[in-house]
């Protein structure tokens, strides 16, 4: 079966991400630290985080009022307005920070564009997120854009439909088993893991070892021949 369609997730696979909730997360444990010591505020702020994924969904907006929530309950409302300024500072930081391609994205995205509908499918706040395919200059790649509120199975059934030739002839790549390759897997389209350095704890997940639509690869450089050899 040909594949005609291939997803890409955009955060940590197309550009860097993650790195910069990490030094978000460090100067927030700065602010923080003469009321709580570290292990506690990140045990706290990951819970406040998974607790309110449902009402802010993903990305730096819900993050930063996450952080904000944190603060306020580790100090019974006694946080300072500076802090909160702080926090709203780094949030904004984080919102303009320039955006730059991957090592090898470029390339390998031409390359697939070529023989391939590209679709982006991608969780996070809409606005963020589009701003980050215009700065990335990736764009004119895709025929198609996707900014979901969760990846699932029904996901990339619909997705992939829509802008495809269904789930069967498609793949998937992106760095987050849990997201990206697991609930694709299981929609019947092709996973390729490209793995990041850092990855949130919310994302993690076991490796579907010995599933024969699923492959890691090494970088992105890898995927249009991984691809061009699947049957």
């Amino acid at each position: 079966m040909t594949i005609t369609t291939v997803g890409l997730d955009a955060d940590d696979t197309l550009w860097h991400t993650e790195s910069l909730f990490r030094l978000t997360h460090q100067r927030f444990t700065d602010l923080l630290s003469p009321h709580c010591d570290p292990a506690t505020l990140e045990a706290r702020l990951a819970e406040t985080e998974k607790r309110n994924l449902r009402l802010y969904g993903y990305g730096v907006k819900g993050f930063t009022l996450s952080m904000i929530e944190t603060a306020m309950e580790l100090t019974d409302g006694a946080v300072s307005t500076t802090v909160i300024r702080e926090i709203l500072a780094v949030g904004r930081e984080m919102l303009t920070e320039p955006v730059e391609p991957l090592p090898g994205v470029d390339l390998a995205l031409a390359s697939l564009s070529e023989r391939y509908r590209l679709v982006l499918i991608t969780k996070g706040d809409l606005l963020h997120q589009e701003q980050k395919l215009a700065a990335s200059g990736l764009g004119d790649l895709f025929v198609a854009v996707e900014i979901v509120s969760e990846k699932d199975a029904d996901t990339y059934r619909r997705v992939f439909a829509r802008h495809g030739t269904g789930p069967e002839q498609a793949v998937m790549a992106g760095n987050s088993m849990r997201s990206d390759i697991i609930p694709a897997l299981d929609a019947g389209a092709w996973g390729a893991l490209i793995p990041y350095p850092l990855v949130w704890a919310h994302e993690a997940a076991e490796a579907p070892r010995g599933h024969d639509r699923y492959a890691e690869l090494g970088s992105i450089s890898e995927l249009p021949g991984w691809v061009a050899s699947l049957p």
